[in-house]
């Protein structure tokens, strides 16, 4: 059978828009209120705090900042202020996080990891589990044993799925640690009943263009005092005191999201379950296309979750893996009949004009973060304590997952034609 490639891209995950965005951009317009105060950012972050069942949200640039922020109040609140912390050479500031480890997920983008370094700090990486493809629970209580000083978690819900976020609240809590959790891609999921994003000590929210819903850009800091949420707003507006003219005491950034923005979320906001329904039959015509093929859908625990369905993504059975190898920047695979692999099938996509993605790479095998300690559930891996330890007895799950899984097209304008056709070549390459 020959397949003609798509006239236009069917994309990964594009933004869907409806309208009603924008009214709220022109209400921005019209009553002139064009930067970081307004109608829109007060009214957003009343709507998505009260969603979530969270205190205070407070509306930024990007969910990126929000972490950064996030990161800065957690660090406070367990070391105190930064004000006046230095390099042991005098030459600038450490951060407020500087000589102090934190535990992060592996398996996720570096925009959860980043804003440690930001202040100073020495990620260590927690490594993944199967059930649910995020950080692993009994990986995060081994790393308390290796590192019993650690004070601060940073958690991301991968692809939408929730993961096992009371099991890792827990742990924290017996080891007296903060809990940060990134929920960038995981906005309307929930755990036990309870949104993602309510778990945390602070939280976060992405409307980067390819989320669930969408600003263009923007993230939202979720948090759960008056006084942390004053102080987020305060660093986001450059640390300005009140005072007659611009007097700054502390360390500020530009990172308060503007009234336009928060229009395009705002009006995105209602549509959200809108775009969870879409996101869900997606998931289940690719499950139901791919059922006899030697492969699996990205998992969740039905009894306890329920995802946002934000991407779908796919795991090629070890045994049906044809031969390949990845560089830092370049694969080579070998087609054999009835195997695959994901550069394989990502090609095949591309070829079609549809937009796949392989996993997220871990963070411990990024060439930036591959000094830093990785801690897996057998509490092996990479141990960095006075010397680097390797330790091979169990293999690395998130390294597994991203040898063996890839992101499918699963964007909620794609059509159940086009989405046939993805079925029909994915399959085809197992042929």
């Amino acid at each position: 059978m020959v397949i003609e490639r798509f006239p236009e891209k069917v994309w990964l995950s594009s933004p869907t828009m409806h309208g009603d965005e924008k009214k709220y951009m022109l209400e921005a317009y019209e009553t002139n209120w064009m930067s970081t105060v307004g109608e829109n950012i007060n009214e957003l972050e009343r709507l998505l705090s009260g969603y979530i069942g969270i205190e205070h949200g407070v509306a930024l640039s990007s969910g990126t900042a929000a972490l950064h922020l996030a990161v800065k109040l957690a660090a406070e609140r367990l070391y105190g202020s930064s004000s006046g912390v230095s390099t042991p050479d005098g030459l600038g500031r450490g951060g407020s996080l500087y000589g102090r480890r934190v535990f992060c997920s592996d398996m996720t983008f570096d925009a959860t990891v980043n804003p440690v370094v930001y202040e100073g700090g020495e990620p260590v990486f927690i490594d993944t589990e199967y059930d649910t493809w995020n950080m692993s629970p009994e990986a995060l209580e081994q790393a308390f044993v290796l590192y019993p000083d650690v004070k601060l978690v940073i958690m991301a819900h991968l692809y939408g799925t929730p993961g096992k976020i009371e099991e890792i609240r827990a742990v924290c809590d017996a080891h007296k640690a903060l809990l940060i959790e990134d929920a960038a891609e995981s906005l309307g999921a929930t755990y036990r009943g309870r949104q993602t994003g309510v778990f945390g000590d602070y939280s976060i929210i992405s409307f980067n263009g390819n989320k669930i819903i969408t600003g263009s850009s923007g993230g939202m800091l979720l948090c759960h005092s008056q006084e942390d949420a004053d102080k987020a707003r305060k660093w986001s507006t450059q640390s300005r005191e009140a005072a007659p003219w611009y007097q700054h005491e502390e360390l500020g950034y530009n990172y308060r999201m503007s009234n336009v923005i928060a229009g395009v979320v705002r009006g995105q906001f209602g549509y959200l379950s809108e775009h969870i329904g879409q996101k869900k039959r997606i998931y289940e015509r690719y499950r139901e296309g791919f059922k006899d093929l030697p492969v699996e859908m990205n998992p969740f625990d039905a009894s306890a979750s329920r995802p946002n369905f934000w991407l779908s993504c796919l795991l090629i059975d070890r045994d049906a893996m044809c031969e390949s190898v990845r560089s830092e920047n370049r694969f080579f695979y070998k087609s054999e009949s009835g195997k695959s692999c994901p550069d394989e099938i990502l090609e095949a996509l591309g070829n079609l004009n549809a937009e796949g993605r392989p996993i997220w790479k871990p963070m411990h095998m990024q060439p930036v973060y591959r000094s830093h300690g990785f801690v897996t559930a057998g509490g092996n891996g990479r141990a960095k304590t006075n010397a680097y330890i390797e330790r091979t007895e169990v293999p690395d799950v998130g390294a597994d997952i991203f040898r063996r899984g890839l992101c499918l097209p699963s964007d909620n304008k794609m059509t159940q034609k086009q989405q046939d056709v993805i079925i029909e070549i994915v399959r085809g390459c197992f042929e």
